[in-house]
């Protein structure tokens, strides 16, 4: 069992294009093993707290996922079965509250030390969720210079295509996590990224994080409509939601 860690994150978003817009927010993450259920007191694992993460929030369908049950399924449904060397791990900002949006969260294997496959878990403001699952071929170990593609399939910024591919890497770390995922459509697209230390998650951490920004995910849904205000104000087109893909999970 892995004690849970706090990602003292922050995140950049850099629009390209002929429109430009960029902006960095500093954001709480918690990294821990699923199948952990202790934690500091003002952290709890299915149940309300200051925060919390639920396995009904991860995992499948959005609002009645199935946790790392789930995340298990889908690697060896690929090609990774479980062993004795096996870890999962899940990156995600918690409930603060009882309240929760992640615009993404990861799902991370290792195999002893090495990070063989992430599930990258994401979520729209219309209540949709694609999975990408990123590995290379083999599932040989991923390092911090490995590039690993995927096509775009879901509507996440109706100010952006469903079109083009996602580029992804990933430095994990004991101390430290710096993911890049760069969408590229043509001269168009985004560059958004999450970096930040990793602490051991504290009660005192929990509550500074909520001084400091309070409400979590409630704060994220708000600075994404703060932003889309400002993309509209600059001109950028709107563009309709389409339908999700009928596939849980693509690569």
């Amino acid at each position: 069992m892995t004690a849970p860690l706090h990602l003292h994150g922050t995140t950049v978003h850099a629009r390209r294009g002929a429109l430009s817009h960029a902006f960095s927010h500093r954001v709480d993450y918690v990294l821990i093993d699923p199948d952990e259920p202790r934690g500091p007191w003002l952290f709890s694992r299915n149940r309300v707290n200051l925060a919390s993460v639920a396995d009904r929030d991860h995992g499948g369908v959005r609002g009645t996922g199935r946790g790392a049950v789930w995340a298990h399924e889908v690697l060896a449904r690929h090609g990774l079965a479980t062993g004795a060397d096996s870890r999962l791990l899940l990156l995600t900002q918690p409930r603060f509250f009882g309240y929760v949006f992640n615009p993404v969260s990861f799902w991370l294997r290792f195999e002893g030390d090495a990070l063989v496959a992430v599930i990258a878990e994401v979520n729209n403001t219309f209540g949709d969720r694609h999975s990408y699952l990123c590995a290379l071929p083999g599932f040989a170990p991923i390092g911090p210079e490995d590039r690993i593609t995927a096509r775009k399939v879901l509507h996440v910024s109706p100010f952006q295509q469903v079109e083009g591919a996602y580029e992804f890497r990933f430095d994990i770390g004991d101390e430290r996590i710096a993911i890049r995922i760069g969408h590229a459509n043509g001269d168009e697209g985004v560059v958004a990224t999450l970096t930040g230390k990793l602490s051991p998650l504290t009660s005192p951490g929990i509550l500074a994080a909520a001084v400091r920004r309070p409400f979590g995910p409630m704060r994220t849904i708000f600075l994404i409509y703060r932003h889309a205000i400002h993309l509209k104000l600059k001109g950028a087109p709107y563009r309709v939601r389409p339908e999700p893909p009928l596939e849980e999970i693509s690569r």
